[in-house]
């Protein structure tokens, strides 16, 4: 027997993975005009679900959406923005259109200035080498600035299609379901595909007569914090309501552990706050620098924790990132947390090698 296909997107199907394209239970690959669990919920409940690929197969996925026409909507995790970030992603992409999303906003505080917000995106977003027609900051879960993101698809798409792409955990199913409201009523959504054969699970939602929202899957992205927990703690390292910050005034020679997972050693400067966002279950523990590399080998699955580690992770396989703030700034550690850390600090985070740490501007007070 040769190899099944989902015949709503050409994935390969399989049942071993729910997270991976193609996914059907077992008792379902016998089945006459079998389709995956994703196509099935797109089309019997106008509901996207996520699936993960490597970065290999969505480079290579991209490539093949050079030569077609369209506009690219690049959704990214406000809580995680160079984590939520393709390499070469607008070489690749061609001189198409770049609509940046900025997801999540339901995330960060109320007070947060949304123009602030945006500015420093767009920043962010020049500097990682991707160019953008407009940067609109939304919350899909709770349906802010949806409508605003629909009117700027609206202005440039021009009857193109449109693909919609990003890394895993950005919400970008959520944004898309969002988007299945508005674009149609039709209770019975029917998934096709454009790019027959392609184990790479691109679907098309209609927009209108005679164009589409292509969903395609979410990249695995290494420098994320998620690949170094284990998937039942994803839930203590990942927000799921508005974050409060939890604000310590430190000393130099001060450590702040982040839960087991990632460390702030305050080593030069006067007295000041560090104030951590992060998701509301992880531990904040303040001890003396020249007693933390003890205190984590002796608490870090206890005091710290959770999550569960395997192994006392920073240290022995950790990697310091030393950061001298000439400004307030936020330090962003890959899918667990931001620090707002006011000027004139010296920092050093230490983090599982592999893990991205970053410093912007603050987005946390003042204006643009």
């Amino acid at each position: 027997m040769g190899e099944l296909k989902c015949i709503g997107c050409g994935a390969a199907l399989q049942s071993n993975d729910q997270n991976q394209p193609g996914y059907i239970p077992e008792s379902g690959l016998m089945k006459e005009d079998a389709i995956c669990k994703r196509c099935y919920r797109l089309k019997h409940y106008n509901e996207v679900m996520d699936v993960d690929v490597a970065s290999g197969d969505f480079l290579t996925m991209l490539n093949s959406l050079y030569e077609t026409t369209g506009v690219i909507v690049k959704v990214i995790d406000v809580f995680d923005f160079n984590g939520s970030l393709v390499p070469s992603f607008n070489r690749i992409v061609g001189d198409k259109k770049v609509i940046a999303v900025i997801n999540k906003l339901d995330l960060l505080p109320k007070s947060t200035n949304r123009k602030r917000l945006i500015h420093r995106a767009k920043h962010m977003l020049k500097e990682a080498g991707i160019t953008a027609v407009e940067t609109v900051a939304v919350s899909a879960l709770k349906n802010d600035g949806v409508d605003e993101l629909v009117e700027v698809i609206s202005k440039y798409s021009s009857n193109q299609d449109v693909y919609v792409v990003g890394t895993t955990n950005v919400g970008k199913s959520t944004l898309i379901n969002q988007l299945i409201k508005r674009s149609t009523g039709d209770d019975n959504v029917i998934t096709t595909s454009r790019f027959p054969g392609t184990t790479l699970d691109l679907i098309d939602i209609p927009l209108d007569e005679s164009h589409f929202i292509y969903d395609t899957p979410g990249i695995v992205v290494p420098s994320q914090m998620a690949h170094y927990v284990k998937p039942k703690d994803l839930k203590y390292i990942t927000p799921a309501k508005e974050i409060k910050p939890k604000t310590f005034q430190l000393n130099p020679e001060q450590t702040l552990f982040i839960g087991n997972l990632a460390r702030v050693d305050f080593t030069g400067g006067r007295r000041t706050s560090f104030s951590i966002y992060g998701c509301q279950h992880l531990t904040i523990h303040r001890t003396k620098l020249e007693r933390a590399d003890e205190f984590y080998e002796k608490h870090y699955n206890t005091l710290l924790g959770p999550p569960e580690l395997d192994e006392s992770l920073l240290l022995k396989n950790g990697k310091d990132i030393t950061f001298q703030m000439n400004e307030d700034s936020d330090i962003l550690i890959s899918g667990l947390a931001f620090v707002a850390v006011q000027s004139g600090a010296e920092v050093t985070v230490k983090v599982p090698d592999g893990v991205e740490v970053s410093v912007r501007p603050t987005i946390f007070k003042g204006g643009v």
